[in-house]
């Protein structure tokens, strides 16, 4: 699948439309006709549109094929192509299904209109025969629902160009009759209203714990296509995603009633993810070691790199497997269902935060007399529960609700790397027991884990000042 970014501009023109002179902004360089047909495909209650995104077949022109165009940064799009190669016209791929099953759920993808584009397409070329932007003019014959629209528009697509070549040609279009376009796209205009019925409004409450399950919620639908496609980024927000939203019915359980089969079922998700990222993380960090070590270790970094790309490869198997099955969508369900929860919720929910990080004070305070890594690790995963839940009310405590979080994030940050050379420790000594360069490795990260014990005092220290505890109480 090829994704590409695109930045454009769409206005409506009167018939007969001449594009101006453009001198001064850039060379027009010969113009192209095309004569393009696109088929789009949405859900019944057009779900894809509702939430930004539009999926279409198309022949004719230079780019051919399927484009599914989803929210970019800023005013731009993202688009994700693939070829035609032949196949049932009316059946979406599925890899292109799947980047927005998470949206659609169990709903059919359908065509729901048709667009025949006549496009005459004139380059704007630097002095160096750069294209800056693309300028089409398109007269449009629309089917939709049994009826039929025609009407020309102008797009201006940025290539190579400054985002001020954007702004200079529309000067030169408003000033020949061109408005910014009506609506946002030709398949929105060709529904013919369809797209702008009254839709039920979004859930809104002041409730900082509702806001903050909804917005895990949101995180999860959006790093869902990258997951399936094993980014590691996407992998690992979308893990985070759902420990936040999971630590969040835990700690504040009372005002979840109902909700208690959704942690188990965040946790099978999480562990699922946890066995890419994991990998991934071992794998760098062990190869790195291995790699500074020189060729004598090449026979363990072998031995290693197939080990975890095994892992990792498992995992983002079973990755992919779940997130078509009835299993995840059966979850989002739930987790729709309690992002939509209004209303004052459980009695001081703040001190079930306070409470939180408490415990995790007292976790630490065991492991660091008692030196155990085991009871360090329970420290670091109640550190991470109490941080969550800090989020929670951070933005209303100012900067140093912002601070605090910041302060929890370097101390779970210094547990997660003493717990990781644990970890790394065990795994070196399962696959090289009887090994001395495993061994030599293996005292490598002994060290780092003597080094990042000896960092706990000044972060400990950190998180505990008071005045960045006053608004928790």
């Amino acid at each position: 699948m090829e994704i590409a970014s695109e930045t454009e501009r769409k206005y409506d023109v009167p018939e007969n439309f001449v594009l101006p002179s453009l001198d001064g902004v850039a060379r027009t360089a010969a113009a192209k006709t095309h004569d393009l047909d696109a088929t789009y495909f949405d859900t019944e209650e057009l779900t894809l549109m509702k939430n930004r995104r539009t999926l279409r077949r198309r022949t004719g022109g230079g780019d051919a094929g399927w484009h599914l165009k989803t929210p970019g940064s800023g005013s731009s799009r993202t688009e994700h192509r693939l070829p035609l190669n032949g196949g049932d016209k009316d059946k979406v791929p599925s890899e292109l299904s799947g980047q927005v099953r998470a949206i659609i759920r169990r709903e059919q993808l359908r065509p729901i209109a048709r667009l025949r584009t006549h496009r005459i397409e004139t380059p704007l070329v630097d002095g160096e025969g750069h294209t800056l932007a693309l300028i089409a003019q398109d007269s449009v014959r629309a089917e939709a629902d049994g009826a039929e629209q025609r009407w020309q528009e102008v797009e201006v697509e940025l290539v190579e160009g400054d985002p001020a070549v954007l702004e200079a040609v529309e000067r030169r279009l408003v000033d020949a009759g061109a408005t910014p376009a009506a609506g946002p796209s030709k398949v929105a205009r060709a529904l013919n209203g369809r797209l702008t019925k009254k839709t039920d409004k979004q859930t809104k409450t002041k409730n900082p714990v509702f806001r903050y399950a909804r917005e895990q919620r949101d995180a999860l639908a959006e790093y869902d296509p990258g997951a399936r496609q094993a980014d590691p980024e996407s992998i690992h927000k979308m893990r985070v995603a759902t420990r936040r939203l999971r630590s969040t019915l835990k700690t504040f359980k009372r005002s979840f009633p109902g909700f208690e089969e959704v942690g188990p079922e965040l946790k099978w998700l999480a562990d699922l993810l946890g066995q890419v990222r994991d990998g991934q993380v071992q794998k760098g960090k062990l190869l790195a070691g291995v790699e500074q070590a020189g060729p004598d270790f090449a026979e363990a970094a072998t031995r290693i790199r197939e080990y975890l790309d095994h892992q990792i490869e498992d995992g983002k198997t079973a990755v992919a497997e779940a997130l078509e099955s009835e299993r995840y969508l059966a979850l989002l369900d739930q987790v729709d269902s309690l992002a939509a929860l209004t209303g004052r919720g459980e009695k001081d929910q703040l001190g079930r935060a306070r409470k939180s990080l408490r415990k995790a004070d007292s976790l630490l305070d065991t492991a660091l007399a008692d030196g155990v890594d085991a009871e360090l690790h329970e420290a670091r995963k109640a550190y991470k529960k109490a941080r969550y839940a800090v989020e929670v009310f951070a933005p209303a405590a100012g900067k140093d609700g912002k601070r605090l979080v910041n302060a929890l994030t370097d101390l779970q940050d210094v547990l997660g790397a003493h717990q990781d050379s644990v970890v790394a420790r065990e795994l070196l000594h399962e696959l090289g027991p009887d090994s001395f360069w495993f061994g030599v490795l293996w005292g490598r990260q002994e060290q780092v884990g003597r080094e990042t014990y000896a960092e706990l005092p000044v972060v400990v220290e950190a998180s505990r000042k008071k005045n960045l505890r006053r608004r928790l109480g």
